[in-house]
């Protein structure tokens, strides 16, 4: 019989696809995956460590499987700092390190071998592996690893430094993510998408016949001949990122670019050890806006980082009244451990910090609804995700939105459309967050 494994996967997309070749491994040894404590007789948990409040939820992950099964396999971010586990939970058969596919497949293999007759353990696997996605998206990771030093990150010391993928390696699994698995919509995605390829040299790789250079303009050129959506997420402002932009205009790729600034003040940012500030920020989106008018722009800020005067933050207010950002996502700044922000002199109070995120939240909120408004009497076309509780309803995203992290369309149609299927609809209405259409 197969050995019977559960599995938890927490973070990022990063890590999500990580836990997606974990499990395509498991299945591919003859392993039973299950989602219950119950059946399971191993369970992996693959952490999340980069700000506290993901460690405790690792760490209380973690303790609940093993209270459940008493074998658990710890694997991911967090695993890279093994004494934070061991100092909670002793008990772990073992920990291993992000994207440590091999390292997790060894402990199992050991503590729950697998049969060894080849005509029981042949487990038939789809050519595109597990996918824990719905089946029209995926994430597509071009790269490993970070080489900037912000001081509020340890992404440098959990995942090393960059190691980007050959454009031929990933080219062709976007096309089986495509062509096999049926995918409508690729999100691609690196600790730094837009450094894709500069640790490798921008080198050359073959796919169907013709040399792709590994850098994010010649694969995105070559992905976007796929035929489905794409979608850039975690793109620096670099200067070749405006060579993307007319691939929007064409159609070719989604007027959406997922870009992580941070802040506006340029003192703030200096201090966070992350370029630029208020005004190349808003050249660089101007300069882009100019190319692609519809272009929706995603961005996270931090709240509160040390030094940070009511004046930096006000400038911070300014930038995004400025700006007009389609979707914005803020932090309040918290410790995380080893990072070099920790010794920053003048923290912030907690109750400055709720203050300020307030603020910024209220900020946006109204940017958001005078954008979403402004697509009131548009049709335009929408990706079907779920079906929702009424008969008929249906719930989707446009061009402008990412999965989980942006808004929602909903309708309502007959019963031929499908989850997964592209469709054009009027928007008729719209609040701060979700629009609502008919077909």
């Amino acid at each position: 019989m197969s050995g019977k494994v559960g599995f938890i996967s927490l973070g990022c997309p990063k890590a999500l696809v990580d836990s997606e070749r974990i499990l395509t491994q498991l299945r591919s040894e003859g392993y039973e995956l299950v989602n219950d404590y119950q059946s399971a007789e191993l369970v992996v948990v693959n952490t999340c460590g980069f700000i506290t409040p993901a460690v405790e939820e690792s760490l209380n992950a973690i303790g609940e499987a093993l209270s459940e099964t008493g074998k658990v396999v710890v694997t991911g971010c967090l695993g890279e700092r093994p004494e934070k586990i061991m100092e909670r939970h002793p008990n772990v058969l073992a920990i291993t390190g992000q994207a440590d596919v091999d390292g997790v497949m060894k402990v199992v293999h050991k503590t729950l071998p697998v049969d060894g007759n080849p005509f029981t353990s042949l487990v038939p696997l789809p050519e595109y592996g597990i996918k824990l996605t719905p089946k029209h998206y995926s994430y597509l990771k071009i790269a490993e690893g970070c080489n900037h030093k912000c001081s509020f990150c340890i992404i440098p010391k959990l995942r090393g430094l960059q190691i980007s993928r050959d454009a031929s390696e990933i080219l062709y699994e976007a096309y089986r993510l495509i062509n096999i698995a049926g995918s409508k919509e690729l999100m691609v995605i690196a600790q730094d998408s837009g450094a894709y390829g500069t640790d490798i040299k921008h080198r050359t790789s073959e796919f169907q016949n013709k040399q792709v250079r590994a850098h994010l303009t010649d694969l995105v050129s070559e992905l976007s001949d796929m035929g489905a959506w794409i979608r850039l997420h975690y793109v620096y402002p670099y200067p070749h990122v405006k060579d993307l932009i007319p691939l929007m205009v064409e159609g070719k790729l989604l007027p959406y670019l997922d870009v992580p600034l941070q802040h506006a003040s340029p003192k703030i940012l200096k201090s966070m050890r992350r370029p630029g500030g208020a005004k190349s920020h808003l050249e660089t989106i101007k300069e882009w806006r100019a190319i692609c008018p519809d272009l929706a722009i995603r961005s996270t800020f931090i709240v509160g980082f040390p030094g940070e005067s009511e004046e930096d933050f006000t400038e911070l207010l300014e930038f995004l009244e400025e700006a007009q950002l389609d979707h914005v996502g803020a932090f309040k700044y918290s410790d995380v451990p080893e990072a070099d922000a920790n010794a920053l002199a003048n923290p912030v109070p907690e109750e400055i910090k709720q203050k300020r995120y307030d603020r910024l939240m209220s900020l946006q909120q109204k940017i958001s609804l005078a954008k979403k408004q402004a697509k009131v009497g548009q049709i335009l076309d929408i990706i079907i995700d779920d079906y929702g509780e009424l008969p008929g309803e249906l719930i989707g995203r446009t061009k402008y939105d990412a999965p989980q992290i942006d808004g929602k369309v909903f309708l309502t149609a007959d019963g031929t459309i499908k989850i997964g299927d592209i469709i054009s609809a009027k928007i008729t209405s719209a609040n701060a967050y979700d629009l609502f259409a008919e077909y």
